[in-house]
């Protein structure tokens, strides 16, 4: 019958909704056996085309009445509910069989490519998010525009981890592309593949004043950026030798608090003490926009949502996280949220769907992030210790193929670097280790390493307060230290890998950003 390309569509709708077409073939028996009385009915004359008109018209109404009733049903079957024990078994079958196809999911790192794909069609969207904002049907019930998936951390743990349960031992990769990371990485153990050869180089044009943030360009080896309280951005080019300083990016007129790149490495976005948030062109050098904070108070921190690069998130002096359209430069309504504290870190899943936040309180927040309007809802709260500001968060989907889980890297004034796993989709923490590191009172910063994933072990780095440069194996129960750097005269800050994890780039607080070689096996 002519439901047939009705059916092959309905054959990639989830488990959960063929019911709803089971309903409705048994009403659409009589509906198809009625638009075929009607046509038998109707004569077709040689010479003319009303027959073939006659029967188009039908096909047509035919389909809207089945589009109708479909949506009618669907309906109906949402208000009713799905039942839970269902819905589980089908998405952890679904996890397991994708899994298996295609390998566990991407890190941020690698899934560049296909972000920077789709964020140019998401843009035109984007821009016009204050079209649909106020549009009550986009709501859910708690006034929150929900995903069409959001992903479910248990879900995910438990696809990196089928990845792997049919696998001989020997098997490290996923999947054969990511043989060149592994190759990147090398066939090493982590003492020996984080082994460093000494300084590539060393800038020193903001000495005097602390360099909060360094960061590599996205999937870059040789272009690097940092912020100084100075006021000012440096651009720099490690290749051809000698490194230089390609530019310095000025207009704040106070110290840069935090900068991130975004996904295509075109633009910069960067936060300041001067209560403003300035849009840079990386190929010129020149200021695009100056965005006011909302509230008129220092911007302590910035990030760029991972997918839709026309989105920033923002956190300022006053407590609140704000979400800003860098392209209109409006402040999202609904895209914003007060926590108990000064605002100094942020950061988001590979997804973009949940946005952690951590203030000079102690404490780490999680929110769900609306992909299509950029509205925020406080999902969880964690107090990782009371009047500890919490200086760094790191989000990774996991970390080797002995960690699985989902992990939060964690900075806080304990003198502790503390890894934290992610146990639902509502971004709520457990705590799984704490590592030693001299940090009381500086904005200390700590990454996840880049290649990480295809190695035995995995590996962890931060700044510290004792002017070195820490290493540490989270799998490794005992002796978890795996390298120091020693070569800084101040607290370090910041640290930062290229992609391919052979140069690493550290600050501190007097100024100086070290580039280090990392040794060749």
């Amino acid at each position: 019958m002519r439901l047939r390309g009705f059916s092959h569509a309905l054959g990639r709708i989830p488990i959960d909704l063929l019911h709803a077409r089971r309903l409705f073939l048994a009403a659409g028996g009589h509906l198809a056996g009625a638009c075929s009385r009607g046509r038998t009915r109707r004569k077709r004359r040689p010479g003319n085309g009303r027959g073939v008109a006659a029967g188009l018209s039908s096909r047509r109404e035919f389909r809207t009445q089945y589009i109708r009733r479909r949506s009618q049903l669907l309906r109906e079957n949402a208000k009713a509910g799905h039942p839970p024990a269902l819905r589980r078994q089908y998405l952890r079958l679904r996890g397991q069989l994708l899994g298996q196809r295609y390998g566990p999911l991407s890190e941020p790192g690698s899934a560049r490519a296909y972000s920077n794909s789709i964020v140019r069609s998401s843009r035109t969207t984007l821009d016009r998010m204050e079209d649909f904002e106020d549009d009550p049907r986009a709501l859910g019930a708690r006034g929150h525009r929900r995903s069409v998936s959001r992903g479910s951390y248990q879900l995910q743990a438990q696809m990196n981890r089928a990845v792997y349960e049919d696998r001989p031992p020997g098997s490290v990769v996923p999947t054969s592309a990511a043989e060149a990371s592994r190759a990147m990485a090398g066939d090493t153990s982590l003492s020996e593949n984080y082994a460093f050869a000494g300084m590539y180089h060393v800038f020193d044009q903001h000495v005097d004043e602390a360099v909060p943030r360094v960061r590599f360009a996205n999937d870059d080896r040789h272009r690097l950026a940092c912020c100084s309280l100075d006021g000012s951005i440096s651009l720099c080019q490690l290749v051809p030798a000698p490194p230089t300083v390609l530019r310095v990016l000025r207009g704040h007129t106070r110290g840069v608090s935090d900068f991130a790149w975004s996904l295509s490495n075109d633009i910069l976005v960067s936060t300041s003490l001067d209560a403003t948030m300035r849009i840079w062109a990386s190929e010129d050098g020149r200021c695009i926009r100056e965005i006011p904070d909302p509230d008129g108070a220092e911007l302590l921190c910035c990030t760029f949502q991972p997918v839709n690069n026309n989105l920033t998130v923002v956190g300022n002096a006053k407590h609140n996280v704000h979400v800003m359209n860098i392209s209109t430069g409006k402040k999202v309504k609904g895209g914003s949220s007060k926590l108990t504290g000064r605002v100094l870190a942020l950061s988001f899943d590979a997804p973009g769907r949940l946005l952690w936040a951590g203030d000079d309180r102690g404490s780490v927040f999680s929110f769900l992030f609306d992909m299509a309007t950029g509205k925020l809802t406080k999902a969880k709260r964690l107090v990782v210790h009371e009047g500890s500001p919490v200086t760094s968060i790191s989000a990774r989907s996991w970390v080797s193929r002995e960690a699985r889980d989902p992990s939060l890297l964690i900075n806080a004034c304990l003198n502790k670097l503390l890894l934290y796993r992610v146990v639902d989709n509502e971004g709520t923490l457990q705590l799984k280790r704490s590592f030693p590191i001299e940090q009381s009172s500086h904005p200390v910063r700590s990454i996840f390493c880049p290649l990480m994933s295809f190695r035995q072990g995995a590996c962890v780095v931060t700044g510290s307060e004792d002017m070195c440069v820490h290493f540490f194996d989270v799998e490794r129960a005992a002796k978890a230290a795996v390298n120091k750097l020693q070569g800084h005269s101040a607290p370090v800050l910041d640290v930062s890998f290229n992609c391919d994890e052979s140069l690493l780039a550290s600050s501190d607080a007097s100024g100086m950003v070290i580039v280090w070689r990392r040794e060749q096996k």
